[in-house]
This record gives C-alpha cells, structure tokens and sequence, in this order.
C-alpha cells in the first residue's frame, strides 16, 4: 500500500492537486482512499461532486456508534472519500480533530484494503494535530505543493523542517516538491533549484490552466471533466511518478536568508 500525504500553503492548491492525483491512480484500475485532513472539509469535493456532507467528527460528536457507512463516501470512479472535519468555528483544535478521525478511521479498518491511500493536509506543521499524518506513521511518502512565490516556499521549507525531525526517527520521507505554477518569471528554474537544496527533487512542475478553473467549477477534476486535454496527461504522468518513486530522502531545509537570496537570484534572472 502506497501511503501518500500533501502538504503546502493554505490555498496552493493541494486539494486540486490531491483530488486529480486520485483521479488519475483510479483510472489505472487502483483502489484509493482519499482522505482530507483540512476543518473545511473541502478536499473531496471534486471528487463527490460536492462538499462532504458528514465528516468524521460530525459523526463522533453525535454521541452514537459510528460505522464505515456513516464516514466513507463514494466518489468518482469509484474512489473513497473522508473527511475528518473539524471543530465549530472558534471552538476548539482543528489539529485535535485530525487525531479524533484517524484514530477512529483505524479503529473502523476503514483504509486496510486499499492500493493508494492519499492524505490531503492543511500546511501547518506547528500545530501537532496536522503533524499527526507524518508523526504516527498513517503516511511514509510525502509531497509538498508549492509555488515559486516567497511565502509559498517559506511554508514549504517549514513543512520540510516537521518532515526531516520526524524522518529522522522514523520511516516518513520527502518524496519531492509538486509545483504549481503562478507564471512567475524562471519558476520552474526556481523551484528545481529550491528542491536540490533541500536535499529532493521537482516531481511535477503543473502549468497554470484555465481548464482547471472551469472543471472546479463544475465540481469535477480535470480528468473527469476533459480527460483528453493536455493538462489531464500532466495529472497522469504526476500520478505515476508518485506510484513508483523510490527516490525518498530527509530533507536539508534552508535558513530563511538563503531562501530569499534563492528567490532573489532567480527573480531577478533574465
């Protein structure tokens, strides 16, 4: 079983990313398990064709016996969704949430029989609750989804420091950088450039498109939604790299002066 997480800023785009990835796994006969990790509940909605209308926690906080019926939805091509959800606005520990849903998902043996298991986690791994995919052991490969902009790095250096302290002590690796393009000048160049400093690789460098757009806004992937253009291929050829790649490492985070001066040198290149 492939155990995959994916982390990065908030609204880099990790759960378009994540959902087109288990798109694309679904296609090629894999049984996968999506599994979004974010309070919005948002990461299987391209999958669903529509927000997750009960999460785990909604269904721990009813008080009564939870089953898998009640937490696993069926998605596109047959995919598994879940979402842990997360507390009411204001209350609580979004992180805490992660831990309540997973711990519940093992107890269920709800991912035992899948090929492909996909985490899809808010990037911030300060709070202990988002670590929980990396620091238990649910996941062993994971990808950072970023962009060549400076805070998008900076939260995917810090993403990198919570995976080298627990790959450290434990099997969890960086599998690569997943790079979303904003169209910035030499981005591509910039973001290989960051991963060979962090001891990885660029896995995917995925152009900005506007077909993404239009098939969010149907609620669907790019691969349901048109699957015999150019960007869908870009989504398979991503998802294969993730199946096979054996390359993991601990990573070797920059300090934050050596990845402005990064940035700076690429942004400034003609």
């Amino acid at each position: 079983m492939k155990k995959i997480a994916i982390y990065g800023k908030g609204g880099i785009g990790k759960s378009t990313t994540a959902a087109n990835i288990s798109a694309a796994l679904s296609q090629q006969g894999l049984k996968v398990c999506q599994i979004g990790c974010d309070p919005k509940n948002d990461s299987t909605r391209l999958l669903l064709g529509h927000l997750c209308r009960r999460t785990v926690l909604d269904t721990v906080r009813e008080g009564k016996e939870v089953t898998l019926a009640d937490v696993v939805h069926s998605g596109y091509n047959g995919i598994k969704c879940v979402e842990a959800g997360g507390p009411e606005p204001g209350v609580g520990c979004a992180g805490r949430g992660i831990i309540v849903a997973l711990e519940k998902l093992t107890e269920l043996q709800a991912l035992d029989e899948e090929d492909v298991l996909i985490y899809d986690v808010l990037g911030d791994v300060v709070c202990g609750g988002f670590a929980v995919p990396i620091r238990e052991g649910y996941a062993t490969d994971i990808y950072i989804v970023t962009s060549g902009e400076l805070m998008s790095l900076y939260a995917a250096n810090n993403i990198a420091k919570g995976v080298r302290r627990f790959a450290l002590r434990g099997k969890v690796r960086l599998g690569g950088l997943i790079g979303n393009s904003r169209n910035m000048p030499n981005e591509k160049e910039l973001l290989e450039a960051f991963a060979r400093r962090l001891n990885t690789r660029l896995a995917s460098f995925i152009p900005r498109a506007a077909v993404v757009n239009r098939a969010e806004n149907l609620r669907q992937t790019v691969l349901q939604y048109a699957p015999d253009d150019p960007q869908a291929e870009i989504y398979r050829r991503l998802a294969a790299r993730l199946l096979s790649n054996e390359e993991l490492t601990v990573p070797t985070p920059l300090d934050f002066e050596e990845l402005e001066d990064l940035v700076i040198k690429y942004g400034a290149a003609d």
